[in-house]
């Protein structure tokens, strides 16, 4: 078996749909008996506490514009959902895209989203 380096397996995360992901979690977890989910909530946990008070903001597509299509393309990209399930979001405007997000996060959602011809509102 070949060796595979950090940049495959990075290549290969960045690649991978959520399902894939999940199912990649749920194998590892049960090769070495592991759970995933304490450490994860913890590091967050800290990782919250150490950047203390931020700006947190939702972004919500308010209108789809003439562009269906590339809308619906973009929040796949940024939500990593199917695309069924993008275009129900698509679809039952007006819907939240990311919610609790820093507010840089959320200017690039934002301007992604006018990119593909949306109208955003960022709260």
């Amino acid at each position: 078996m070949a060796k595979l380096t950090h940049e495959d397996i990075l290549a290969y995360l960045e690649e991978a749909t959520i399902l894939e992901l999940n199912d990649l979690v749920k194998a590892i977890e049960e090769k070495f008996d592991v759970t995933a989910a304490a450490p994860v909530a913890v590091a967050a946990a800290a990782d919250a506490a150490e950047a203390g008070p931020a700006a947190n903001v939702t972004v919500t597509l308010t209108d789809v514009g003439a562009t269906k299509v590339a809308v619906i393309k973009a929040v796949r990209e940024i939500t990593g959902l199917g695309l069924v399930d993008a275009k129900g979001l698509v679809d039952k405007v007006p819907s939240e895209i990311k919610k609790d997000i820093p507010a840089e996060e959320g200017a690039k959602i934002k301007e992604q989203l006018e990119a593909a011809g949306a109208t955003v509102e960022v709260k």
